[in-house]
């Protein structure tokens, strides 16, 4: 957040209920850093979709002046406005939201010729058509940034990385995931993006 946004305040944990965090679409930009894996299928990025019983997140505000540089980092989302609870005042208030879109929205937003360019040129057919039993999975590199990167954020924040977030087939929580590859937690990324993806 502080990269596309270094002026954002009242950084705070919040809970978003009705969605669930997924790792179920594959962006191109895991492809362009090197860090995805074709050969396993581990080429996963997270995203929020509609169903589920919530999760915990970090909620903070911004100025407009960077919305395009993040919609531009975030091309691939729908974003939308979805309601949350403050954990720690228990108050209301309206966020943006990185939600599941499908390839056919990207294509009308940013038009057929950059989708092959950033995806098929690079063997990617799609971004989002990813059925729950296609095998794929998180990208290690990123979800061992997103697990370390959520145990700084404190108890709430962990628990709710490891126990509800769910792998394209959402069934499998990313505890079980973990503890069936704990190989993930020592693959580390490129030195170049090492402090992209610390935690």
């Amino acid at each position: 957040a502080r990269t596309t946004f270094p002026e954002l305040s009242g950084f705070r944990l919040a809970r978003v209920d009705g969605y669930r965090r997924i790792f179920a679409h594959t962006p191109s930009l895991f492809v362009q850093r090197g860090i995805a894996d074709s050969n396993s299928l581990q080429m996963a990025s997270l995203s929020a979709e509609q169903g589920g019983g919530g999760f915990v997140c970090t909620a903070f505000e911004v100025d407009d002046v960077g919305m395009e540089a993040f919609r531009e980092r975030e091309e691939e989302f729908e974003l939308r406005m979805v309601p949350f609870t403050d954990l720690s005042t228990g108050r209301g208030g309206t966020g943006l939201l990185c939600v599941a879109s499908t390839d056919a929205a990207y294509v009308a937003q940013w038009g057929q010729e950059r989708f092959d360019e950033l995806y098929t040129k690079k063997g990617l057919s799609s971004i989002w058509n990813w059925p729950a039993e296609s095998g794929l999975r998180p990208c290690a590199a990123y979800l061992r940034h997103c697990r370390l990167a959520a145990a700084k954020l404190g108890e709430a924040c962990e628990q709710s990385f490891l126990n509800e977030t769910f792998l394209v087939d959402r069934r499998t929580t990313i505890r079980e995931y973990l503890a069936e590859h704990p190989e993930v937690m020592t693959t580390l990324p490129p030195e170049s993006l090492r402090e992209r993806y610390g935690g």
